[in-house]
């Protein structure tokens, strides 16, 4: 996902209607992208009259914004809007299920992050005013997909004119295969740490050579613990404005049992969240 030409909003009359479309205006200005808004639900002309009013009052699009209306199961509709309209990027806000006063976004994300063609961006915290974003954290976890993600969260960095990104590498506690129990188990353990650590660090590395990140600060930050909870843990105490992550794999009966890394993400936003594919 090198080129981003085109966005789609879901664009739900919630009280968030205002913050997310002025986001996603600045995104799509940001990006020199087309915006498509999709609203699932029937057409009326107060919600029309009502979203060119925010329009109104928004950054003036560089390309002008097109609006899909149709009423359907919110999931299908999305998944194939992207299709018809080749969408690069989809962003979700606050999502309304029509004639039910309840805004959700967890349990669309959790089905579109499994079957969207496209990258994902989700907002928790949307603003009318820009907040400048200054940190963004990136899995670095070992998987064909992280070099597409490390190279996304770098386009992204550039764009948002985010001049720090933390690369997490994510290693599982049962590599270290040592039980501490006394000092010389502690030693061990740390000695274990450190070589792994070193390992993943280095394939970063390599990665990042084939990738310009001029003008970007970018740290390494290894962490023991559980795959997809941890880097949520980390970017929540470190106040990242972003974090990106790879798209779930193929999702098999096991996954829907078991939580995959995404889902922990999923169940508790620590900050706005970029899923890429």
């Amino acid at each position: 996902m090198q080129k981003i030409h085109k966005i789609l909003i879901g664009i739900a009359f919630s009280p968030n209607l205002k913050p997310n479309l002025f986001e996603a205006v600045r995104i799509c200005n940001m990006f020199n992208a087309e915006l498509i808004g999709v609203h699932v639900g029937e057409k009326t002309i107060k919600k029309e009259t009502d979203l060119q009013q925010i329009l109104s009052e928004a950054e003036v699009l560089k390309k002008p914004i097109k609006t899909v209306w149709q009423e359907g199961e919110p999931v299908k509709v999305i998944l194939n809007t992207v299709i018809v309209e080749q969408i690069d990027l989809l962003i979700l806000g606050a999502l309304q299920k029509e004639n039910l006063l309840k805004y959700y976004v967890g349990s669309i994300a959790r089905k579109l992050t499994r079957k969207a063609s496209c990258s994902i961006l989700l907002l928790i915290k949307p603003s009318i005013e820009r907040q400048a974003c200054k940190h963004i954290v990136v899995n670095g976890l070992k998987d064909d997909k992280t070099e597409e993600t490390i190279r996304t969260s770098v386009l992204f960095s550039k764009h948002l004119m985010c001049k720090k990104v933390t690369i997490v590498e994510e290693i599982s506690q049962s590599e270290l295969q040592v039980k501490v129990d006394d000092d010389k188990s502690l030693r061990k353990a740390t000695i274990i740490k450190k070589r792994l650590k070193n390992r993943e660090d280095q394939r970063v590395k390599n990665i990042l050579k084939g990738i310009d990140s001029e003008d970007i600060s970018i740290q390494m930050q290894s962490i023991f613990g559980t795959r997809g909870y941890s880097i949520g843990h980390y970017a929540k105490i470190k106040r990242a404005d972003l974090l990106v992550m790879n798209a779930p794999t193929n999702v098999g009966i096991l996954d829907r049992i078991f939580p995959h890394d995404i889902e922990y993400i999923l169940s508790e936003l620590p900050t706005d969240v970029l899923i890429v594919k």
